[in-house]
């Protein structure tokens, strides 16, 4: 099974537990790296979002797998407590629940610490390619998860005068558009026996770029980026786009495609992939929108069979808190837009 997420998606587990478009990218051989058709169109994409792009307050992360380039504002803490879950025809991952807490160091710099109580289920036994064995009668292995350590840097942004000379001393400007990468590392514990998507192997290590913008009413967000792991895990590409907007002071919705796919085969087990499609999004529960509902459910947009790792359905529910010392912070802006709030 391939890992959960976004991270900050879904945030992740194994390779990612958390945690993009269906568009496969190129892959790694021994020989160098060669960039195929498909790659080159969707880092396009991701130019094209920042050129057309008005202000950026699109919002990836939980729900959600792919992530974005916006951090929780100096001094202020996120924290998330989501359930997750993922289940293809022979076996199922899920966190129960699954903890992930964020801190912002000054305004580009977020901190990041996740740990998942894993739970793996076997329904069934992959025999012969094409063939499913009966289904297994083995416990559910329930555990400790992989840990995610992890450091986002939001490196380049975009402000227009305009916007800069409007704002407020106490007030921190939103960019029309930024990007960010977000190294990642997965470690688990010498306890561990599963992960939330059924593998363990040794330290793991997610390099991504992240991208975000805003197009009209629509908020546009982009993740690329690839898992280096040990012998005894495959590698893999991930890539997600999200794109949305908010409804209300407290709503808002996005749709969600997301890509993970092995890079290589372990073991002579042939490469594993979740193409999804989902819809999420969160809903304040309190006045001062500090607490927020997050919501998620998708399932694979390709063939499901019990030869690959196309999941029959993901979800995410959870509760999402905003803590840290009163201020105009980034954090409060982009869950709640003014400029959305006042129409």
């Amino acid at each position: 099974m391939m890992n959960l997420q976004r991270e900050s998606g879904l945030a992740c587990v194994g390779k990612s537990a958390e945690s993009v478009m269906h568009i496969p990218l190129t892959y790694y051989v021994r020989s160098g790296v060669h960039w195929n058709r498909e790659w080159l169109y969707f880092c396009r994409l991701l130019v094209v979002i920042a050129l057309l792009s008005g202000v950026a307050h699109a919002q990836a992360g939980p729900p959600f797998r792919t992530d974005d380039p916006e951090t929780p504002g100096n001094r202020q803490w996120e924290i998330n407590f989501g359930w997750l879950g993922d289940r293809n025809s022979t076996e199922g991952s899920y966190s129960i629940p699954d903890f992930d807490i964020n801190y912002g160091l000054g305004n580009r710099i977020q901190l990041k610490y996740e740990l998942p109580i894993a739970l793996h289920e076997v329904v069934a036994n992959t025999g012969e390619i094409g063939k499913n064995t009966p289904p297994a009668s083995g416990p559910l292995d329930l555990d400790l998860g992989e840990s995610l350590l992890g450091v986002k840097w939001r490196f380049y942004e975009h402000i227009p005068a305009s916007i800069a000379s409007d704002t407020e001393d106490d007030e921190t400007p939103d960019p029309n558009f930024s990007f960010s990468t977000y190294p990642q590392l997965s470690i688990k514990y010498p306890t561990t026996r599963t992960s939330q998507d059924g593998l363990v192997g040794g330290p793991q290590f997610l390099l991504p770029l992240e991208a975000n913008a805003r197009i009209g009413r629509f908020r546009v967000d982009g993740e690329a980026g690839y898992w280096f792991t040990d012998r005894s895990v495959p590698q893999s590409w991930i890539r997600g786009v999200i794109v949305g907007r908010e409804f209300s002071k407290k709503t808002e919705v996005y749709i969600e495609l997301y890509d993970q796919q092995d890079a290589n085969r372990v073991n002579g087990i042939p490469k594993k992939r979740e193409a999804t499609l989902g819809l999420g999004g969160r809903h304040s529960l309190n006045r001062t929108n500090t607490v927020l509902l997050l919501l998620m459910a998708g399932r694979s947009f390709q063939k499901i069979a019990p030869v690959n790792a196309q999941p029959n359905w993901i979800g995410y529910a959870g509760v999402q808190l905003l803590l840290g010392p009163k201020q105009k912070s980034r954090q409060v802006e982009r869950s709640i837009p003014d400029n959305i709030s006042d129409r």
